[in-house]
């Protein structure tokens, strides 16, 4: 049923016509291929009837008396599908051949029960065959005859314009109204939707502006986690506009033929026999570098571009083009930094993220890919991230930092910091009287923060306990900066992820399979549970060592927020005394974490 090619039906009878043998061909309208073999064209569709399925069974019985394991036979998947609807028990029978053929397979009790195209019954004067019509939803074209003849024969074509039901039929257009901005619409676009009877809509579309045309106007948008309707019921709606005789305008933001969807629904009313238009849009990349004046591509600089879309992490794209725009990222910012990272970008490449471009509350954040890879923007979406040493040409004054970790320095570049560390550390006031047979029964010492590797070395120190110790085991960090404090002991970490985060080494633990080890943990009073508890389900011993104490600063004073682009979190402990400081995170800035772990308390 499933493996049919698409001209099947009509193969034969095309050969007829491209060779010369035959002038036109009649054919069942669904039975057409799409696109119609090159060289022909279709000269008329006819007016449908009944587009109805019968059923034709033995002894005149009806779909719901058919006895459970009754075969019933059928030549099209989508019928399959509408019986098992209805009735799952019945045994559905492949077949083929002509209409008398198959019924003629009911009446020697082949197959008990049959689905056949009621106008085909009433073509062949067998109407009296069918027990009962079915309410299946049927093949848009069942009922159409289609008239098939050479392309360019404008006589032969004329014959039958008189009967061609497509004259009835509205034209579909498909216009971009661009990024938002009324005055970015095309004069050719804004000419569709004065003659437009409705006008199917989505976001991003400036409402009030769309008043000023008559056409009914009927929204269908979609936004992340909120369809007002699937991409299927779209296609079905502006179609059915179409063969009612309705100019239809499908009006999409930006361009139609740009992550929109537009060949989906070219292909879907073509194959239907609607005529379509496309008029193009102002994409809100080409305009982004307008209003921004970031130039995509520059002489000696960028000489590539590449738009991509950042909707699913799953499969997210890192092309090597100099300039990257993505689109539709707005909830995986995050992960697209990360991603960049991973495909080799350096972590000082430079970063745009334009919200609402061309709109009169346009707002652009500038940053680097280091900073990206743990921030969030709350702030609306849509927004686009543009990544590429072009933004340089526009990120020259100093952003607005406030950092609330215990130090500032490596913050300092292109920024003009506000130093209020809302945290205090202090070691650990129980301390630990075995260290040196913790460290005995060890396989493995996990780092995740330089202020576990400070305190832990304090405690060797107190305790006297040989550095040389740790020469036999395993040493992991979490990341460069825990590294770096390692480094002043004259350690190097067998283990340092890409990221620098807990997950990071948790993915690396999960490629080895890490089992049967002990492992000792020097950590933060308040550190997460996700690591230890991972490793202990992976077959690991986990001894937690509290090495330090993670307090509120309370002596901290708030800060005026106002002229604050960024505000850098360090630990999560930090985001919970920004919130008990400042009440919610504040919208519009770029709030940059530390870590995994630091991000998701965000």
């Amino acid at each position: 049923m499933d493996n049919i090619p698409e001209d099947f039906f009509t193969r034969e009878l095309d050969a007829a016509l491209l060779s010369g043998k035959a002038d036109v061909a009649v054919h069942s309208a669904k039975d057409l291929p799409y696109p119609l073999p090159e060289g022909l064209e279709l000269y008329c569709l006819t007016q449908a009837k009944d587009k109805s399925d019968s059923l034709v069974s033995n002894v005149n019985l009806k779909l719901s008396e058919l006895p459970a394991g009754a075969r019933v036979g059928t030549s099209s998947s989508k019928r399959k599908e509408e019986l098992l609807k209805q009735r799952p028990d019945l045994e559905i029978v492949a077949i083929r051949g002509t209409i008398e053929e198959r019924i003629a397979q009911v009446d020697n009790g082949h197959i008990d029960a049959l689905i056949v195209a009621s106008c085909a019954l009433e073509r062949l004067g067998l109407s009296w065959r069918a027990t009962e019509k079915l309410p299946f939803a049927t093949h848009p074209l069942q009922a159409h005859l289609a008239v098939v003849g050479k392309a360019g024969n404008a006589t032969l074509k004329n014959i039958f314009t008189s009967i061609d039901t497509r004259r009835k039929y509205g034209k579909v257009t498909l216009v971009g109204f661009g990024p938002g901005n009324p005055d970015l619409l095309t004069i050719k676009g804004d000419k569709a939707l004065q003659a437009a009877d409705v006008i199917f809509h989505d976001d991003l579309i400036d409402l009030e502006y769309l008043n000023r045309y008559e056409a009914v106007k009927v929204y269908v948008g979609k936004r992340k986690g909120r369809h007002s309707h699937e991409q299927d019921e779209i296609n079905e709606m502006v179609y059915r506009s179409a063969v009612e005789g309705r100019a239809t305008v499908r009006l999409k933001g930006g361009d139609p033929m740009l992550f929109a969807h537009g060949r989906e629904e070219i292909d879907f009313l073509q194959s239907r026999l609607v005529e379509v238009e496309v008029i193009p849009g102002i994409s809100s990349a080409i305009a982004l570098s307008a209003y921004t004046h970031i130039p995509l591509t520059y002489r000696g600089l960028s000489s590539s571009v590449a738009f991509v879309t950042g909707h699913s992490c799953e499969n997210l794209q890192t092309p090597d083009a100099d300039t990257l725009v993505y689109y539709m990222g707005g909830a995986n910012i995050a992960f697209i930094a990360r991603k960049l990272l991973e495909a080799g970008r350096d972590e000082d490449t430079p970063v745009a993220l334009v919200y609402g471009v061309s709109q009169p509350d346009q707002k652009t954040f500038f940053t680097n890919l280091k900073e990206l890879q743990f921030s969030i923007i709350k702030y609306p979406t849509p927004i686009l991230v543009l990544v590429g040493k072009v933004v340089g040409f526009e990120n020259r004054k100093p952003s607005n930092m406030l950092v609330t970790g215990l130090t500032c320095e490596e913050y300092s570049g292109n920024n003009e910091i506000t130093h209020t560390p809302l945290i205090k550390i202090q070691q650990a006031a129980a301390g630990c009287c075995d260290l040196a047979n913790k460290i005995a029964a060890t396989d493995r010492i996990i780092f995740t923060s330089r202020y576990g590797v400070r305190f832990f070395f304090e405690l060797l120190d107190e305790q006297t306990i040989d550095i040389r110790t740790l020469t036999t085991k395993k040493i992991d960090s979490v990341g460069h900066t825990t590294t770096a404090e390692l480094k002043k002991h004259h350690i190097i970490p067998d283990i340092e992820p890409v990221t620098e985060s807990a997950e990071g080494l948790l993915k690396y633990y999960r490629s080895i399979d890490l089992k049967g080890e002990r492992i000792l943990l020097p950590r933060s009073d308040k550190a997460l549970r996700s690591l230890p508890d991972e490793l202990t389900q992976m077959g690991n011993e986990v001894t937690e060592l509290i090495v330090y104490e993670n307090k509120n600063n309370h002596e901290v004073e708030r800060s005026d927020l106002s002229h604050i682009d960024k505000i850098v979190f360090t630990s999560p402990s930090g985001v919970d005394a920004f919130k008990s400081l400042y009440g919610e995170l504040p919208e519009g800035k770029q709030l940059i974490a530390r870590g995994l772990t630091t991000l998701n308390k965000l």
